[in-house]
């Protein structure tokens, strides 16, 4: 079978739902505690204001997928998929949110690219072994979701790795040169994956 077809909600289905909507809270909760400042005091320019309604627009269609879409199957029989995809989705996403309360008000939307004044290098807990971990987490998290929906969009997952790839390279290069002890951190970490990469 392919396309795309209705499914009705299963547990695997809701426990996936539930995964995205504690990753949102979480992010929402820690962003008013770190006292970010409304999006209407600065300035927005087209270019964020695109890259917020694509956000939006690709977690509105990732809940719909986990409610009720099968797209692009890959397996018929999809038992040991859909177990392996909710594996690597449960790790990325303990991953990301751990990192994201780890690197707590250090913390920028990623469309923002900027340093803020009171910001420091955040060297303990996933931050000791990886630059990215939130990066990593969220990229396992989507992985293992499209697995876990039996879904051939599971390899989108590539090329949103390269436009990752490219942002934590364009974040390292603005941290190096206004982030003291940076350039020294990143000589003991790796970028994405602890001791190899």
């Amino acid at each position: 079978m392919s396309g795309v077809a209705l499914h009705a909600p299963d547990a695997l289905r809701v426990l996936l739902l539930l995964g995205l909507a504690a990753h949102k809270g979480l992010w929402e909760v820690l962003k008013r505690r770190a006292g970010a400042p409304p999006a209407m005091a600065l300035p927005v320019s087209p270019d964020i204001r695109l890259i917020k309604l694509a956000k939006v627009a690709v977690l509105a269609f990732l809940v719909t997928q986990t409610l009720c879409l099968e797209i692009l199957p890959i397996a018929r029989d999809p038992g040991t998929l859909r177990a392996v995809g909710a594996g690597i989705f449960v790790v990325g996403l303990a991953t990301a949110m751990s990192a994201r309360v780890q690197l707590g008000r250090n913390w920028a939307d990623l469309e923002d690219a900027r340093v803020l004044p009171t910001q420091s290098v955040v060297e303990h807990g996933l931050y000791r072994y990886i630059r990215h971990p939130i990066y990593t987490g969220d990229l396992l998290l989507l992985a293992g979701l499209e697995l876990s929906l039996n879904s051939w969009l599971v390899l989108g997952v590539a090329l949103l790795a390269a436009v990752v790839v490219r942002r934590a390279l364009a974040e390292e290069a603005l941290l190096a040169q206004r982030l003291a002890g940076y350039r020294e951190y990143c000589a003991r970490t790796k970028r994405f994956i602890p001791f190899v990469a």
